[in-house]
């Protein structure tokens, strides 16, 4: 079965936590803190396999879920960091944030893999945290959570030619004669289901990839018939191939089904007109073709190549003129830079890193870096709490509660922890 496109929630292992422990030994009065730090949670990796060529292993995963870091135990002892979780995927995978709109990967050379999920680092043990003024902390660090992201992971095929067209103009006929690929082929609308790729080599040694997408029909673009979920597989392409029935055979007029193709692939991409583009006037052996033809050579001006697929006939020009065009085409990125989530700017803003909102009696805090700070602390000690309050206080948190109105008893909530606000 071939999937091309599917939907999953990431989440990257979390850190391990770190220990608080300290020294015991005979005769040893003041050991010390003794507690290791925890490990690094699992990173989620996407990496290229070429033997895949559809993402049909992901179709029932509604989620991947890495392991977390092991904590940190006593007499120094680090947990374990885990090992990566490696994603297989076809080459010419696309990996989206679903959230953010921005692409995280475009796997699309072989051997590529990208980190798509990190894994948080571990949390501290009372070892790390020891300072010059705290030789010896009774409290330790939660392990960072690891990132959750809703991603979509789509498959673009790597081809060098793409052939469109009307349902049965001769698409799979024509990529059978000219390379090893064996699509179905019979006399009714809609016989090819799934994008076809098919290496051809030309009598000069020059080879490259074909890819026969299904059918298109009117409203394509819009989700008519099949063509909205295979025509993004023409946006890697460097030419286009529009393969028309030149007998008119079913009634259709070869101009009108010219017009059509080009008017659903403008309207689902506009850069794909852009690309070079050539016409193979099909079905030359059948009646009324060659009067078709003379009408339609008056009306388009891309270079028109007649052929009788069926029969072989006229196919070893098409391909000398196909290599020879992609010679001198270079291969462009997919995608603008600006559309990465590696490459946008974040610029050092004087941006408060929370927001303070009243809900009825509580005053509820939000914001990435206050709820990291909560998950990370643990609450064994008086001395863990104090240094969470210190932070709090050093964010400016407490003067923003304070300019805001709030008083010595109040309620302030931050995720699931409730606690009194004092001066």
């Amino acid at each position: 079965m071939f999937i091309d496109e599917v939907i999953i929630d990431l989440y990257a292992g979390d850190g391990g936590n770190g220990c608080m422990a300290f020294h015991r030994e005979k005769f040893i009065e003041f050991g010390g803190p003794d507690g290791g730090n925890g490990g690094k949670g699992a990173d989620i990796v996407f990496k290229v396999d070429e033997g895949l060529n559809t993402l049909i292993d992901l179709r029932m995963q509604k989620h991947i879920k890495a392991p977390k870091g092991e904590n940190g135990m006593g007499k120094g002892m680090h947990g374990k960091s885990r090992e990566d979780v490696v994603v297989k995927v076809p080459l010419g995978t696309v990996i989206t944030d679903m959230d953010t709109g921005l692409i995280i990967a475009d796997l699309n050379t072989k051997d590529s893999e990208a980190v798509v999920a990190r894994g948080g680092r571990g949390g501290r043990g009372n070892i790390a945290l020891a300072t010059r003024s705290l030789p010896c902390p009774s409290y330790s660090e939660n392990g960072e959570p690891g990132e959750y992201k809703k991603v979509k992971i789509e498959l673009k095929l790597l081809a060098d030619v793409g052939l469109v067209g009307m349902p049965s103009v001769g698409k799979s006929t024509f990529i059978s004669k000219i390379s090893a690929s064996k699509p179905k082929i019979a006399a009714y609308h809609f016989t090819t289901l799934k994008p076809n790729l098919g290496v051809v080599r030309t009598k000069d040694h020059h080879s490259f990839v074909v890819a026969d997408l299904p059918g298109l029909i009117e409203g394509a673009s819009k989700g008519e018939g099949l063509g909205d979920r295979f025509l993004k597989h023409i946006e890697r392409t460097r030419v286009i191939a529009h393969i028309i029935d030149m007998s008119g055979f079913e009634g259709r007029d070869p101009y009108e089904d010219y017009e059509i193709i080009n008017k659903e692939l403008k309207e689902f991409n506009p850069k794909l007109l852009a690309k070079p583009q050539i016409v193979i006037a099909n079905k030359m052996d059948m009646p009324s073709a060659e009067e078709n033809l003379k009408k339609f050579k008056e009306k388009v001006k891309e270079p028109i190549y007649p052929i009788s697929a069926i029969q072989g006939e006229g196919i070893e020009p098409i391909l000398i003129k196909l290599a020879d065009m992609l010679d001198s085409i270079k291969k462009e990125p997919l995608y603008e830079e600006e559309k990465f989530e590696s490459h946008v700017l974040y610029k050092f803003k004087k941006e408060q890193p929370f927001t303070i909102t009243k809900d009825k009696n509580v005053w509820v805090i939000r914001g990435d870096e206050v709820e990291k700070l909560l998950r990370m602390t643990r609450f064994q000690t008086d001395e863990s709490a104090i240094r969470f309050a210190n932070k709090l206080r050093k964010m400016g948190i407490d003067d923003k509660l304070r300019e805001m109105g709030a008083k010595d008893g109040d309620y302030v909530r931050i995720l699931d922890l409730e606690f009194e606000y004092k001066e």
